[in-house]
């Protein structure tokens, strides 16, 4: 019940935090106008978890040196709740930031904390369960700041929701694995290169989520939709994320599963670029949702299981990874936009695809050799692989 419980914890902090990174760009245009600000200069909110993903990718590892991950996980829930209380009350530009970078920072150390404890061989399909409930989650926050703003003073009161949960988290007493860190190893040349080469699949596949999470919204307004109406269509992707994390990871033979979850996603990408129409880009939108949430739980979940290098670490190249994807893909398609139309610039998913799919470890197909009595008792009990990389043991 021990793993269970964890999974549960995890679950719980993730889902609050994606509730708040869902709302993150509807309060732009709320504080734009609550504060009499410009929404160039509130920018900076949607950049916050980035920011704190790099800064907790640097710091994490000596926190887990010194603190239990049941520590780092109720001090970067209680900062997160604190980011969500300023940013929903904030009566200045300044508090309104303070209170981003909080929920960055504090979804950092979720993020940082979350792969240590969901490790072994079934890592790949609870990050997968985790962030579908994270998924689901998240499309509520639009729906809920839109009906508080109709009834109240502003629709960023919505963003209180996600405060009881994330105390519960860190006052509530539960069996998230203690244990501390694995005692660092020297790392060959290869695990270096399977290090730099775990990193890059983070970043294409953050990078290639994060361009729909932040533009879908306008390539929707751009096919003649009033912005509203986008904006609600606009959980059409959420919805797709939501589903094929349910799904989890599709294992066909020989292949990794971020194959068959780019092809679908390399599909939704075309509709969404090729065609003006509302419903075809709709239709992408939940297509590439679907085959994009797979991509960052099996990635993320190889590079914290490749061996030799300390886990902890790992963790944290891994958030420096998503840092990095969600601070440089979607500024990059919004350079690209300036030049050539929206649907044109989305183009640039199909690159990072391409290049994730061809990157993807495969399985070879070896024909099956008998084996003695001895050989099988001892085949029986080495544990799977994820993602085609060798399960971490210790």
């Amino acid at each position: 019940m021990t793993g269970r419980a964890d999974e549960i914890r995890i679950g719980v902090g993730l889902s609050s935090m994606g509730y708040l990174l869902a709302g993150l760009g509807a309060c732009v245009a709320l504080l734009a106008r609550d504060l009499s600000e410009s929404t160039g200069r509130l920018a900076l909110l949607s950049s916050a978890f980035a920011v704190g993903l790099v800064v907790v990718a640097v710091v994490g590892p000596m926190l887990l040196r010194s603190w239990a991950l049941i520590t780092v996980l109720r001090l970067g829930s209680l900062v997160c709740a604190a980011g969500a209380v300023l940013l929903a009350l904030a009566p200045a530009y300044g508090v309104a930031v303070a209170g981003g970078l909080c929920i960055g920072l504090g979804g950092a150390l979720l993020v940082l904390v979350a792969p240590l404890v969901l490790h072994g061989p079934t890592a790949a399909s609870r990050l997968s369960r985790v962030n579908a409930v994270a998924s689901a989650t998240g499309i509520l926050a639009p729906l809920a700041i839109g009906a508080v703003d109709s009834v109240g003073p502003t629709g960023r009161l919505a963003l209180l929701a996600a405060v009881p949960p994330l105390v519960a988290l860190a006052v509530l007493k539960g069996p998230v694995d203690s244990r501390p860190a694995a005692p660092a190893r020297e790392s060959s040349g290869t695990a270096a290169a399977a290090v730099a080469l775990g990193w890059l699949r983070v970043v294409l596949a953050v990078g290639v989520e994060f361009c729909f999470v932040v533009w879908a919204v306008a390539r929707l307004a751009a096919t003649g939709l009033p912005m509203a109406t986008a904006a609600l269509l606009g959980s059409a992707f959420p919805i797709g994320m939501a589903v094929g994390r349910a799904i989890g990871p599709i294992h066909v033979r020989g292949l990794s599963p971020v194959v068959p979850g780019g092809l679908l996603a390399i599909v939704g990408t075309l509709l969404v670029s090729l065609f003006d129409s509302p419903a075809a880009v709709t239709l992408g939108l939940v297509l590439a949702g679907t085959g994009v949430a797979p991509l960052y739980p099996v990635t993320l979940a190889a590079l914290v299981a490749i061996p030799g290098p300390n886990p902890t670490r790992l963790s944290a190249i891994g958030a420096l990874a998503s840092g990095t994807a969600i601070l440089i893909t979607p500024a990059t398609l919004a350079l690209m936009a300036r030049a050539v139309p929206l649907q044109t610039a989305y183009l640039i998913a199909l690159p990072l695809l391409v290049l994730l799919i061809a990157l993807s470890p495969r399985t070879p197909r070896r024909r099956p050799k008998r084996a003695t009595l001895p050989e099988a008792l001892a085949l029986s009990h080495q544990p799977p692989s994820i993602d085609g990389l060798p399960t971490r043991t210790d």
